[in-house]
């Protein structure tokens, strides 16, 4: 296994100099290079390299740095090996190389970050709205989206929610169970 990791990363940084490795055991490769070349990285590996599926793209704020990170993890069924594409990008402009013509199931994804985190990827198939209906709000997975303001402006006092019930009190009174100390500010 080692030996075909190692011919797998000369083999990409070979093509694509800029790219940075990150060693992990198992069956697992670590590739992070720059947006641009995103897009060349994906098609080299699926073209050249056996990298068959797309198995997810998974995505985190670094709100203290200014970035979103945009993860592509790829499979490879005949090598056995997982590689993942890591890439960051400006949280202020986040937009993104779409890829969707390289992989079908790439547009749920993008369609996913383009409103939970706001990133844009232009040319996208079907970019309308995906999850979210009306919203109005900054996007609901950026960490500066506070998740308890927008609960108690959207939906404690809407009219005809007088009678609703905090969840954590209904399950307290049926299995006689307290609340634990870290979930009572949350109880109204």
């Amino acid at each position: 296994m080692k030996e075909i990791k190692q011919q797998m990363i000369d083999r990409i940084l070979k093509a694509f100099p800029d790219a940075k490795n990150t060693d992990y055991d198992g069956n697992r490769l670590d590739i992070a290079i720059k947006k641009e070349s995103v897009p060349a990285l994906l098609m080299h590996a699926k073209e050249e390299m056996g990298f068959r599926h797309l198995s997810h793209i998974a995505y985190i704020d670094w709100i203290e740095q200014g970035e979103f990170e945009i993860v592509y993890i790829l499979w490879s069924p005949s090598d056995k090996l997982k590689l993942f594409i890591r890439t960051r990008i400006d949280r202020e402009n986040p937009v993104m190389d779409n890829i969707d013509m390289i992989w079908r199931q790439a547009n749920t994804y993008q369609r996913e970050m383009r409103e939970m985190l706001g990133i844009e990827f232009p040319g996208m198939v079907a970019p309308d709205e995906f999850i979210l209906e009306d919203w109005d709000d900054i996007p609901p997975f950026r960490k500066d989206f506070n998740t308890l303001e927008y609960v108690n402006r959207t939906f404690w006092h809407r009219p005809g929610r007088e009678d609703a019930q905090d969840v954590r009190e209904t399950i307290t009174k049926r299995s006689g169970e307290e609340i634990p100390d870290f979930a009572k500010k949350y109880s109204r």
